[in-house]
């Protein structure tokens, strides 16, 4: 089972975790505890056989606002790389992206800064008619080239759209995130819960190796210097599948007409 966390609570359902950041009363906003309970959460993942869907969402009327300024520099003063707080915080979206499980998040209201990248982090992106995402980072005299989202943004909207938001620090909403495939599909806020669903049932019944090395490889493939770099990664991906007990499983199921039963071996 998971942890107990003071920032935010993980509910276990099956194979799924439902992480749901738990600060409402602050929008979420992220502060020294939750960057610190967040990376311990998603770097244990990354040897958690047990979980392989997370869902991440925020309590009450927002995603998350961003960085808690009220509580910046209280508390204890994180050593992050040499790089204190920034390096720190920096660390979730590194282990967001390295856990072997997809994240799906669930986005409504604000998602402004490092809520924005928490959502650019995940692998899937379902938005609720409220939802306001913003690179706030420039509004407050710094760069938006921040916790990932220099990374993350112009590869899912492309250069001209991430520039324009990025430079300006203006809001995208919930339709202009769908046309610009910021997002996966918009839905009512009382619904994002049901439409995580469809999500969660089509990878459970992927061969969990196999849904690990198309998270693992797509990430390496959209970073890879050409075709054959790519191919290498999905080769050796598809050899490891290839051995395991589950791909038999998979082709009897195929062939018997029947939903295959995995056991990760």
């Amino acid at each position: 089972m998971p942890h107990s966390y003071e920032t935010f609570q993980v509910e276990a359902r099956g194979n799924v975790h439902w992480l749901t950041l738990n600060r409402p009363e602050m929008l979420n906003a992220i502060n020294t505890r939750m960057a610190g309970e967040l990376a311990e959460y998603f770097g244990g993942l990354y040897h958690d056989r047990d979980c392989r869907v997370v869902v991440m969402r925020g309590a009450g009327r927002a995603f998350c606002a961003g960085l808690d300024i009220k509580a910046a520099g209280e508390g204890e003063k994180p050593f992050g790389g040499g790089f204190g707080f920034q390096g720190y915080l920096a660390d979730v979206y590194q282990k967001m992206r390295r856990c072997p499980q997809p994240i799906i998040a669930l986005v409504h209201g604000a998602a402004c800064g490092g809520g924005l990248a928490f959502a650019l982090a995940a692998d899937i992106r379902i938005a609720g008619e409220s939802v306001r995402m913003n690179a706030a980072f420039i509004r407050l005299g710094l760069s938006s080239c921040d916790m990932g989202v220099s990374y993350f943004l112009p590869r899912l909207v492309g250069l001209s759209v991430a520039s324009e938001l990025m430079l300006t620090g203006r809001f995208i909403h919930a339709q202009r995130a769908l046309a610009t495939g910021l997002v996966s599909e918009v839905v009512p806020d009382a619904d994002l819960e049901a439409a995580a669903q469809p999500y969660i049932d089509e990878m459970l019944s992927a061969a969990p190796m196999g849904l690990r090395l198309t998270k693992e490889g797509l990430n390496l493939a959209v970073d890879a210097p050409g075709l054959e770099a790519a191919m290498a990664i999905e080769n050796r991906n598809q050899v490891l599948c290839a051995r395991s007990a589950d791909f038999a499983e998979g082709l009897r199921a195929f062939l018997e007409k029947r939903p295959p039963v995995y056991k990760d071996a």
